[in-house]
């Protein structure tokens, strides 16, 4: 593992961990100069997910409401009911129709979306893409942090509670939703140069962010190899499908788990020992984070949109771009680590 990538991994595990409010993003000080009474501009701004009803984009959608009624803008939230791609095609297609000025976007596939993100950017609407830093077709890309190194810090995290040896399994959401990708990369990059004696003992189990599927896949791993000692999980369903399954087999301290998830989802499980580690960014701040440069970029101001800039809220208060990368991907600093011991911290 390159320098690089070690320093932002020990960056990571000293990250303080803020506590949220349910429904609640701590309003920037700097909002007033983005509102419509402001500008004296009305804009639309649609935020498209991959799958509704589901907590985390539920937690996403106070984001956007939120930061609808900060400013005055005709700001929500819509995906489709399963995660499908060509449902999202569809959902965007349907905003260009209705003449947005602005689409934020979490992909649930970027290679589906590139052509009608063209057509939306061809017709004037202002893309801004989250989860998604391979994307071409967007104006910005705002990533809450650099991936490489928050999959480094889940295996730094598992492969010590696995002892630093044994067989395990990873989750993607999508096989081409590439954060989640870049996430396992770099736990597999780090597991490869700390944890010599682990073993990855199949490809990546895409589980299409649905906790059941997760459960059954990972179900199948462990009929194949019984003496499965690790889960690392990129989608937050995870969190849960792997909690459920290691109750219910009476795996604890045997079966270990670290991955993305919310308390609200996986917390049963945290606190009954199950599974051990959860890592998270908070989905309403990225949500408030994206309407922001949405209406920045709207108002004119990509001058400002650059490396350093501070939306101040919290975990993008100083933006940076990866080096030899592209200007318009953005990272922040926005993830926080939870066990069983500050679980109680986090109310959603």
């Amino acid at each position: 593992m390159n320098k690089l990538l070690s320093s932002l991994v020990v960056a990571g595990t000293l990250l303080s961990a803020p506590a949220f409010a349910e429904d609640a993003v701590p309003t920037p000080d700097g909002i007033k100069t983005l509102t419509s009474e402001a500008t004296g501009k009305t804009y639309s701004i649609a935020t498209v997910v991959k799958v509704d009803g589901i907590a985390w984009f539920d937690r996403m959608r106070d984001g956007v409401k939120q930061f609808g009624g900060d400013t005055g803008y005709d700001t929500w939230m819509v995906g489709p009911s399963q995660a499908d791609a060509a449902a999202q095609v569809q959902i965007v297609e349907n905003l260009i129709a209705q003449g947005v000025d602005a689409i934020c976007i979490v992909p649930f596939s970027v290679e589906a979306v590139e052509p009608v993100l063209k057509k939306a950017r061809d017709r004037g609407i202002t893309v801004i893409a989250h989860e998604a830093s391979n994307i071409q077709n967007a104006d910005y890309v705002l990533e809450a942090f650099d991936n490489l190194a928050y999959g480094a810090k889940l295996m730094e995290v598992l492969g010590g509670y696995m002892g630093g040896e044994g067989k395990y399994a990873a989750t993607v959401g999508s096989l081409t939703s590439k954060s989640q990708n870049e996430w396992i990369d770099g736990a597999v990059a780090y597991q490869k140069e700390h944890f010599p004696k682990m073993e990855l003992v199949t490809n990546r189990l895409e589980t299409y962010d649905d906790a059941n599927t997760d459960y059954n896949k990972l179900k199948e791993v462990l009929t194949t190899y019984p003496d499965l000692k690790g889960i690392v999980g990129g989608p937050m369903p995870t969190s849960a499908g792997a909690g459920r399954l290691i109750s219910e087999r009476g795996l604890k301290d045997k079966l270990f788990f670290a991955g993305t998830g919310l308390v609200s989802v996986a917390g049963e499980y945290l606190a009954k020992g199950d599974i051990q580690y959860i890592q998270f960014w908070d989905p309403a701040v990225a949500g408030y984070a994206m309407n922001m440069l949405a209406v920045m970029a709207l108002d004119g101001k990509a001058d400002q949109i650059k490396a350093g800039l501070d939306l101040g809220i919290p975990g993008y208060t100083n933006l940076s771009t990866p080096e030899g990368g592209a200007a318009n991907l953005l990272y922040g600093q926005g993830w926080v680590g939870v066990t069983k011991e500050n679980m109680d911290k986090y109310d959603f």
